[in-house]
């Protein structure tokens, strides 16, 4: 398996780091993959998706482990089969594994362009993201 990693886009990179609890900040997600899995599933439900243009290196791009660890590889297989609907997306070869992280990366992307939308002034994410999904 290579070692795939999940990118962040540039543009994104200050709304990702404060949506994510630290010393710095106080985010309502635990890691950045948290973020990034909540971004894609919230393009995914609008049904968005948006290329990256620029790669952010602070925060880095996110080993795919840390997604698997937390229990979000379905949420990356489910992505990529819903957007080609090709079941054969899920085999598990090195090119299909790179495209379904494309995917995901894009709905992220698009997710985040949503956040940073509604989030725009906002002090408490917490709560705002609580009125978000209930919608």
């Amino acid at each position: 398996m290579a070692d795939t990693r999940v990118r962040i886009p540039k543009d994104k990179a200050d709304l990702v780091r404060a949506l994510k609890e630290g010393s710095d900040s106080n985010g309502p997600f635990q890691t950045y993959a948290d973020v990034i899995a909540y971004a894609a599933a919230l393009g995914a439900q609008q049904g968005k998706r948006s290329p990256l243009d620029e790669i952010s290196s602070n925060p880095d791009p996110i080993p795919k482990e840390h997604f698997i660890s937390r229990k979000y590889e379905a949420l990356i297989h489910l992505l990529s089969v819903a957007s080609t609907q090709d079941p054969k997306s899920l085999a598990g070869n090195e090119d299909i594994e790179v495209q379904q992280i494309r995917v995901f990366e894009e709905y992220a992307n698009a997710g985040l362009d949503i956040l940073n939308s509604k989030l725009n002034g906002v002090v408490d994410y917490s709560e705002s993201l609580l009125l978000l999904a209930s919608k």
